[in-house]
């Protein structure tokens, strides 16, 4: 019989072959190898995603997952005998010889909204202009305005680190418009509104949230438990899925992330870490060929880093081919084949499976029932298995969601509880900004009051008439006679110089002067 998660070194997927007899085991070597768990609607999905991140917990390996329908979070709780579906299970358990055991696993709640978990949050600067430029929607010349702001932010050492400083620093921009684009090409104000309104619907989506600090250490996803057991991440996504654009754009941060901050590791015995990344078709659905090269580069390379990547989807065809070829792991449940483009997706994922001569696969992936699918999983030397229509294994946990109470509890034994409530808001760019507006401020009203003031002394010098009359009449002194005869003299000199008797007496002054006739 099968353990809890199979042999040490795999993981007890479901049975195979005649009867359902033949164990399909995730080789915990290639686990970060990724994978794919693709299948219409209803087809079990959600349960292969839950008994494969039980298997790869028991094995120490931790998790990070999305629960898009709220339904993974009983993750946290064991299974009961007292299920509606515990019969069920147990039979299914003796058919492909599994010792189904009921237990719980170690969980941590993260929601971007703060709501069901623990608050997750970047920096904008983090973020980069990429993504960002991806989650709002921006055109070509907004993106390159947006690059310029993040220039500026880097070359004026002004943090980006909340939605208010990226508000500041494009306020900047479009004051200083002329300048900067003197400096960094055409920077539009009107480019700089437009940003700046797209900036506006996110915060009204609730995205604002996202941004700030303590940012997410992503240590805090890698953990353990005092068992041994891999800590699995779950993110509430079931309210992030009004905004599909949010969700796809951190997850795909947060795997940018992961793969700047992990050093390379070649193949280890096991991964360490696997990200399962739920309605992986937001990701790429109207994508630009700058994000699809991204994921496809963290795709590739990450697997070095430990770090096993699995796309769930409905179906393969929303997954790009250069990122498709990538996926070692394969669990397809059905797909319905009802209209001509049906057929020839079903076709081309029956393409990418090694064949099994005992039935079709194509007519194995249409027929598959519910709690069924056809497998591929790497065997030794990372060669992909042959096909097999597989009964995948009951989950150990409790399925469905997790009730109130016992979600506090968990959040109430946390290890990373009280690290991320409270904001903070140290100085960035808004702050520095707003120094230097009211600095330029301060300098303004006094240069305006030195110059009242010039002009009031000025007033009061006209009306002085250097004999202390006090009055406005003309008088004649001295020295104004001086001045007199002096401009005088000077008129008569210079028209003097326009004659020849004129220029004959320069030249004798001058002779005189330097000793020359």
């Amino acid at each position: 019989m099968a353990d809890q998660a199979g042999a040490q070194d795999s993981i007890f997927v479901g049975g195979g072959g005649e009867n359902y007899a033949v164990p399909q085991r995730l080789l915990l070597k290639y686990g970060n190898r990724h994978g794919l768990i693709a299948g219409a609607t209803g087809t079990g999905k959600t349960v292969t995603l839950q008994i494969l991140a039980e298997g790869f917990s028991a094995a120490g390996v931790p998790v990070f997952m999305a629960d898009v329908k709220g339904d993974l979070a009983g993750i946290a709780a064991s299974g009961s005998a007292s299920h509606k579906l515990h019969e069920a299970f147990t039979k299914r358990s003796a058919q492909i010889g599994l010792d189904l055991k009921y237990r719980a696993f170690p969980v941590i709640f993260w929601d971007l909204f703060g709501e069901k978990g623990h608050p997750v949050r970047a920096t904008v600067a983090e973020m980069g202009p990429l993504l960002l430029s991806r989650l709002l929607e921006l055109s070509e010349p907004q993106e390159g305005v947006l690059n310029v702001a993040f220039r500026l932010s880097d070359e004026e050492e002004l943090p980006l680190l909340d939605l208010k400083d990226l508000q500041a620093l494009l306020t900047f921009v479009a004051e200083n418009a002329e300048a900067i684009s003197a400096r960094y090409g055409l920077v539009s104000k009107e480019s700089v509104g437009a940003i700046q309104r797209r900036l506006l619907v996110l915060e009204n989506e609730g995205g604002g949230g996202l941004f700030g600090e303590p940012a997410l250490d992503l240590a805090d996803l890698m953990t353990v438990d005092a068992s041994g057991a891999g800590r699995i991440s779950i993110l509430a996504a079931d309210k992030l899925m009004n905004s599909p654009r949010l969700y796809a754009t951190f997850l795909l941060w947060l795997l940018s992330e992961l793969f700047e901050m992990l050093p390379e590791v070649g193949d280890p015995e096991k991964p360490k870490l696997v990200f399962f990344f739920d309605e992986a078709h937001l990701l790429f659905t109207d994508a630009p060929k700058a994000l699809i090269s991204k994921v496809e580069q963290v795709a590739r390379l990450i697997r070095s880093k430990g770090v096993g990547v699995y796309f769930i989807t409905q179906n393969p065809a929303d997954v790009p081919d250069t990122i498709l070829g990538q996926l070692g792991n394969r669990v397809q449940h059905a797909l319905r084949a009802f209209t001509a483009k049906d057929q020839k997706d079903l076709a081309k994922a029956a393409e990418t499976y090694r064949p099994n001569p005992r039935f079709k696969i194509d007519e194995a992936i249409r027929d598959v029932g519910t709690g069924e699918a056809v497998t591929s999983l790497l065997e030794a030397k990372g060669v992909p298995g042959i096909a097999e229509r597989t009964l995948v294994r009951p989950p150990s946990s409790q399925l469905g969601p997790l009730d109130d109470a016992a979600r506090a509890a968990v959040m109430a034994g946390s290890p990373v509880r009280g690290k991320y409530e409270q904001v903070l808001d140290r100085e960035s760019a808004f702050e520095k900004l707003r120094a230097r507006a009211e600095a330029a401020a301060r300098d303004a009203a006094e240069l305006e009051e030195r110059q009242a003031e010039e002009k009031r002394e000025f007033e009061r010098a006209r009306r002085y008439d250097g004999n202390g009359y006090g009055d406005d009449r003309p008088r004649r002194s001295s020295s104004s006679r001086s001045d007199s005869i002096g401009t005088a003299f000077a008129k008569s000199f210079a028209r003097q110089l326009g004659t020849r008797s004129g220029q004959a007496l320069v030249r004798g002054i001058l002779g005189s002067i330097f000793g020359k006739r």
